[in-house]
């Protein structure tokens, strides 16, 4: 498990910041070799501060709040239209990833300990809504089949319009970077927890800065059917077998993330829709998903002749579409207002 905790670039800033909340040295240290990638001497004296006791006992003991904090670290960080950042090239050195290894075991077991299974939690599902601007209306759970409809008609004209940008991935050009559902009016959810209200308050990839929020919790239907991403392998099966083809709207955004050029694919969603009412994305499935260029093939049958690859982005740790309509209310909304720095207070 480990290495797949180390394997994506998600994994490894939920690594480094569970170790800088704890360790605020760590922090100071991994910005001074990830500003000087030529001197190798600090890039090793971070490396032997990861792997030092201390680190190992900071991952050992952290809390759910140093959990949180390196969830949000990792989500924070995220960057799909763009080459990765100094950091994220610096914690994929094989030397810092080795460090890693120690801390990465530990903190494996101490998000099960916190999380448990990882699975959608079907009673503690809340829409997030946020209201900087105004109070908004209760989610309305229906119309799923219309809203599905319209996001695949806007995505199809995306890639009927990308055939006229240039074909040098190089390209400096830019589109849809994500491969969900966006931009639709789907409903999504997120895991409650009685100190945030929802965890998809705090960890929002390309976050606006919004600072106020409604949360309504919402019920799914007993027997709707979802399907889990709690990997690399279950978010590429689910590529393949709902195959929609969008080489040219994510041409220059996914080779500047990646480094490939290629064929690329995301699931249909709309055909998503006819075996499942809802895809969930675990905790774990996002950090060692998230980013990462993988091969997209069938489960069974021929290896395709021209390799085509899927990138996970722009899903939120936890975060569930709901593609047919399986909610109803739940319980009475309530108010949150950031106190800046991760912290969210109620205010009703």
């Amino acid at each position: 498990m480990t290495d797949d905790l180390l394997s994506g670039p998600r994994g490894r800033q939920f690594c480094m910041g569970v170790l800088t909340a704890a360790r605020p040295e760590i922090w100071t240290l991994a910005a001074r070799a990830a500003e000087y990638p030529q001197d190798p001497g600090l890039a090793s004296e971070l490396a032997e501060a990861l792997r030092s006791p201390a680190s190992v006992t900071a991952a050992e003991s952290a809390s759910g709040g140093a959990l949180l904090a390196g969830l949000a670290q990792a989500v924070h960080a995220a960057r799909y239209w763009q080459q990765p950042d100094e950091t994220d090239a610096l914690l994929a050195q094989p030397a810092i990833r080795l460090s890693l290894e120690p801390v990465a075991h530990a903190l494996a077991d101490a998000l099960a300990a916190w999380w448990g299974p990882g699975l959608l939690d079907r009673d503690q599902q809340c829409f997030v809504q946020w209201t900087d601007e105004r109070k908004g209306q209760p989610p309305v759970p229906g119309g799923a089949a219309r809203k599905l409809a319209d996001w695949k008609a806007a995505a199809l004209a995306d890639e009927r319009q990308a055939a006229k940008r240039p074909e040098n991935p190089e390209a400096n050009w830019g589109g849809w970077w994500w491969s969900t559902p966006r931009p639709s009016e789907l409903l999504t959810t997120t895991r409650g927890l009685p100190e945030l209200g929802a965890i998809g308050l705090l960890l929002v990839e390309d976050s606006l800065g919004w600072k106020q929020a409604t949360v309504w919790p919402l019920v799914p239907r007993p027997d709707s059917h979802v399907y889990e991403i709690d990997g690399p392998a279950a978010w590429t099966e689910l590529a393949a077998r709902y195959p929609m083809d969008v080489s040219l709207a994510k041409r220059h955004d996914w080779w500047r993330t990646t480094g490939i050029a290629g064929r690329w694919l995301v699931p249909d969603w709309s055909a998503v829709a006819a075996d499942y009412d809802g895809v969930h994305l675990t905790l774990w499935g996002y950090l060692t998903t998230a980013g990462l260029a993988l091969a997209a093939k069938p489960s069974a049958g021929p290896s395709s002749a021209v390799l085509e690859r899927t990138v996970l982005a722009g899903w939120n740790p936890d975060e569930t579409y709901w593609l047919n309509d399986v909610l109803t209310p739940g319980a009475a909304p309530s108010d949150w207002r950031s106190q800046g720095s991760g912290r969210w207070l109620r205010q009703r």
